[in-house]
């Protein structure tokens, strides 16, 4: 692509500002780079960019406050930030702030290329649409892994929305916290935020529960009950595990979702309601829609907006800073000094599976807290079961290995009318493979199609229909 387009560059490191100098010099771009906000804004006295790359923390004015000015003076001005120390509010400061796009180091040069052009196109093409949230927000997810960059870049770019978004993932990954944040960074945050479990209601109740009823409505109704849709008026509901919500129930609440009101049990009159709701399962929807235990249509109803929350395998770099944050955090709760973790209890946990994923090992650093008898966690105060599945060639009983008898297990436990299974588990596979060879090599496309064995192509292709 050949363009006349001013690309000015910002961050203090030297050695960064010359690989994207390199990268941009081409004849695709016009590039000047500047070690801090201060030579780049004197400079813009008597020139202007069309597109900006700036680092996010650097010495004097930082990335975030060059994004503030810049906004308040030229909003249609696209701008992509990069930080080395990107977390969840960081991401959400950038977005709200005006950012285009947000890049966390390191990254791949293909992938900030990419974050530039499609930038030169919004600006081109006076596109302009600055996320607004509450920036007084408290973090609530911790993660520099490349996954989590992605559910903090989604949770960004839907801070302005009211949209109603599906949270998929393994149980334990943060479905619910991942959807305070949605509320938190939205234009309902000072509204309700209400959750509600659909597998730990009996299923005589739960339409009572989301909807309320009138006093005498049935047996035991001894009294009216303001349901959570109702409760959650201007704000945001919260359904846990949708996919255990039953059909008669999914029917009013496809309606409710489609027309804004509902009748509580045994009311005469409607009761109108606004409310934003996000729905979670760690089971496949789509599958359950097959089977005729879920409504398509209320399946398209909730899957506006589909985010997938990774487990805590994919993101294993992120173990060290989780385990420290939970160690603080039960040290605190119980009045005592925080401990501290050994590089080869920190290496036992990292090469642990982690099933129960973040949950798992929020309770396993309130174990330790209790349990470890020194300030210094060896992996031998460890609980057994981690223990025994983090070595190497650990076996299950009947001398299968491990992920071999995990893969028996779950096949065992398949319906026998089940179809496809073998190539649903190819598939899985596959997914997994990718995304290990993503992260292995830190999202070049090239390298990770070579370990892989896979052409380019095979690997875009697999791209699109593996982890879209």
């Amino acid at each position: 692509m050949t363009t006349n387009a001013q690309l000015w560059i910002i961050d203090d490191d030297d050695s960064i500002r010359w690989v994207l100098e390199k990268a941009f010099a081409d004849s695709r771009y016009h590039v000047r780079s500047f070690a801090n906000g201060e030579d780049f804004f004197m400079a813009l006295k008597s020139d202007k960019p069309t597109v900006v790359l700036t680092d996010i923390r650097m010495p004097g004015e930082n990335g975030l406050a060059v994004l503030e000015r810049l906004h308040q003076t030229e909003a249609h001005l696209p701008v992509v930030v990069m930080t080395a120390h990107s977390d969840l509010e960081t991401t959400v400061k950038a977005f709200q702030g005006g950012a285009f796009e947000y890049l966390a180091k390191p990254f791949d040069i293909d992938e900030a290329i990419t974050a530039v052009d499609r930038a030169l196109q919004h600006a081109r093409q006076s596109e302009n649409a600055p996320a607004q949230i509450d920036a007084n927000s408290v973090p609530e997810l911790i993660g520099e892994a490349t996954p989590m960059q992605d559910v903090f870049r989604a949770i960004g770019r839907l801070s302005g929305s009211s949209v109603s978004v599906l949270l998929t993932g393994e149980t334990g990954t943060g479905k619910e916290v991942v959807a305070r944040a949605l509320h938190k960074h939205s234009p309902r945050a000072d509204k309700p935020f209400i959750a509600l479990n659909m597998a730990a209601i009996p299923a005589d109740l739960i339409e009572s529960e989301l909807f309320g009823h009138e006093r005498g409505a049935f047996t035991g109704a001894d009294r009216k009950r303001v349901g959570r849709f109702q409760q959650a008026d201007g704000g945001t509901l919260f359904l846990d595990e949708i996919g255990d919500m039953p059909l008669p129930v999914q029917t009013r609440l496809l309606r409710v979702l489609a027309e804004g009101q509902f009748y509580p049990v045994g009311a005469l009159q409607p009761v109108k309601v606004d409310v934003r709701v996000i729905a979670a399962t760690h089971r496949e929807l789509e599958h359950l829609v097959n089977q005729g235990t879920f409504r398509d249509d209320l399946y398209h109803r909730l899957n506006v907006i589909r985010l997938r929350l990774p487990p805590l395998r994919e993101r294993a770099e992120d173990i060290d800073t989780l385990a420290r944050h939970f160690l603080k955090k039960s040290a605190e709760e119980l009045n005592v000094t925080p401990k501290t973790l050994l590089n080869e209890t920190l290496s036992t946990l990292k090469s642990y599976n982690w099933p129960g994923n973040v949950r798992q090992l929020e309770n396993t650093c309130r174990w330790l807290t209790v349990m470890a008898p020194g300030q210094q966690i060896s992996p031998r105060d460890l609980p057994e079961d981690i223990l025994v599945t983090s070595e190497p060639g650990s076996t299950e009983p009947g001398g299968e290995l491990t992920w071999l008898h995990f893969l028996q297990t779950e096949l065992e436990q398949q319906p026998l009318n089940s179809q496809d299974v073998l190539q649903s588990y190819q598939q899985q596979l596959e997914q997994v493979a990718l995304q290990t060879a993503l992260k292995r090599f830190s999202g070049h496309k090239q390298k990770a199609a070579a370990w892989l064995g896979w052409g380019r192509n095979t690997l875009t292709r697999k791209l699109k229909t593996l982890l879209k």
